[in-house]
């Protein structure tokens, strides 16, 4: 069954697929895309808190539970999606975890795997159902000689983590980092198409994520705040978007210090806990992927 009418939409997205709805940057998202008239496709683990969400506006909003790292579970929910509300002009892949890394400990190896999974490969396993439907939105009506560039963008909520390394910190610095990368990419493949590619790259944002953090957060910003900068920033079309500008301001000249001093002024700070110790958030999926084999299913072997 179709979904209901909406209202006019305050905000220029009317239909919207967003995952992580369920941490602190998402809820507050979906709170401002639900509130600005948009059919909005809740992705994410917390069955209640989508509800919750969902119960806005249940003609306008649907909830769905796929791993972001699997590929056949986003393109069912994609499937669905599109047949109950027509192909989105906004996805936005916001799902991400965070947690401190340690290199000497091999637990801890099952801890990154598991945070590229999430952070990087579930942004493309986000866009990826949802691409070639949007491109084809853009062209003209049969017989029109010239193309319509309608509305349709996709944004990855990357990190200033992933402009520099940090100790203790390597995991999510990589995954980040590699979602920057990433999005240029597919920036750089989509331009003649219409499609937009959004790289966000938030700095602290008061979520679950750094509740834990026991280092300074410079330029902290409330969630709800965030998340009316981000959806105004890529309104306007920006392709890069800093939140707090500030704090990429701050960042950038930081890089300017040699990199040694720059090295021990960070390795002065606390480090971000690591899955286990006090202050650490969870990492779903995390207890499947480390379940390693017996040692003796690692041996090498020779053909007789």
């Amino acid at each position: 069954m179709p979904l209901s009418p909406r209202p006019p939409p305050r905000l220029p997205f009317s239909n919207v697929v967003l995952t992580g709805a369920c941490g602190g940057l998402g809820q507050a998202l979906a709170r401002e895309l639900i509130g600005g008239g948009a059919q909005v496709a809740l992705v994410g683990l917390d069955t209640g808190r989508l509800a919750a969400l969902a119960s806005l506006a249940p003609e306008r909003c649907a909830v769905y539970t796929p791993d972001v790292s699997q590929g056949p579970a986003m393109q069912a929910m994609a499937a669905h999606w599109m047949a109950k509300a027509g192909v989105p002009d906004l996805v936005i892949a916001n799902a991400g975890v965070a947690g401190g890394y340690d290199t000497a400990e091999a637990g801890d190896l099952a801890v990154f795997r598991r945070m590229l999974e999430i952070n990087l490969l579930g942004a493309a396993t986000t866009f990826q159902p949802f691409v070639a439907a949007m491109r084809e939105q853009k062209r003209g009506d049969e017989g029109e000689r010239v193309e319509r560039r309608a509305r349709g963008a996709l944004v990855g909520v990357a990190s200033i983590a992933g402009w520099r390394g940090m100790p203790g910190n390597g995991a999510y610095c990589a995954s980040k980092a590699g979602l920057i990368r990433y999005l240029e990419s597919l920036r750089a493949e989509l331009r003649e198409t219409g499609l937009t590619v959004h790289t966000v790259s938030p700095g602290y944002i008061r979520t679950a994520l750094t509740a834990g953090n026991r280092f300074a957060m410079p330029g902290l910003l409330e969630a709800d705040e965030a998340a009316r900068r981000l959806l105004a920033a890529v309104g306007a079309g920006r392709e890069k978007v800093v939140l707090p500008r500030r704090i990429g301001w701050l960042s950038k000249a930081l890089d300017l210090l040699p990199e040694a001093l720059h090295d021990r002024l960070l390795r002065g700070q606390p480090r971000k806990p690591r899955v286990g110790e006090a202050g650490a958030t969870a990492i779903p999926g995390l207890s499947d992927v480390s379940k390693e084999p017996p040692p003796d299913e690692h041996r090498h072997r020779t053909d007789p």
